[in-house]
């Protein structure tokens, strides 16, 4: 799609504005999902904003609408729910070079049942939802992209449901041990209990039994 001038100054500008190893890595991930070519990265990067979070800031809040989806570049965010005991109860924790929003609440636009929660400092790349529904309409890549990303999401959800009735803490804190290590040394002792569904003290003892 050939750009006037203007509007073409405009899109290197802010490309321009985000970190080229930054971008590099969006485009990565991108690819790994779709071809894509450096005009189409160029014209995908002109949507999207970096957004910085401080530990303790919030990327999503629960019962307001989720508007952006964020490209996590650096960091972590722990994703969790408040049950009807006023409790915190941890469904999982996104990572580097991930995708992450209330899927639901950003779908639909309506109040998010879930909270997303940086656990260190995080940098992203976040969309809003108009500019994305913008980038479906003028892009064959970006509608197979968002396919995608919806059927992996879709996944995800069933294998978590899966966890959730099969694996023990034990196996649950194996399975994080191997795919997420980094979350081990960033997220705090309550939260790992709160993911596994244990209290510290059975945590403690996983992590004994473990180390033995």
């Amino acid at each position: 799609m050939l750009l006037d001038h203007k509007t073409e100054q405009i899109r290197l500008t802010l490309t321009n504005n985000i970190n080229k190893k930054k971008m590099e890595k969006f485009k990565q991930f991108l690819k790994k999902i779709s071809p894509i070519t450096d005009s189409e990265f160029v014209d995908t990067i002109f949507y999207f904003t970096e957004q910085n979070l401080k530990k303790g800031d919030f990327f999503v809040k629960q019962d307001k609408v989720c508007r952006n989806i964020a490209f996590i570049l650096k960091g972590t965010l722990r994703v969790y729910y408040i049950n009807e005991k006023a409790e915190e109860i941890t469904s999982c924790f996104c990572t580097e070079n991930n995708l992450t929003t209330s899927y639901k609440s950003f779908i639909l636009q309506q109040p998010s049942n879930i909270i997303l929660q940086a656990i260190e400092d995080t940098q992203l790349l976040v969309i809003n939802y108009e500019n994305l529904q913008k980038l479906y309409a003028r892009s064959a890549v970006w509608q197979t992209i968002g396919r995608s990303v919806a059927e992996r999401e879709y996944i995800v959800m069933e294998q978590y449901a899966s966890v959730l009735n099969n694996e023990t803490a034990k196996e649950k804190y194996l399975r994080l041990l191997k795919e997420q290590p980094n979350v081990l040394q960033k997220a705090s002792v309550e939260d790992i209990a709160s993911y596994l569904g244990v209290t510290r003290r059975t945590l403690s003892r996983i992590r004994q039994e473990i180390s033995k």
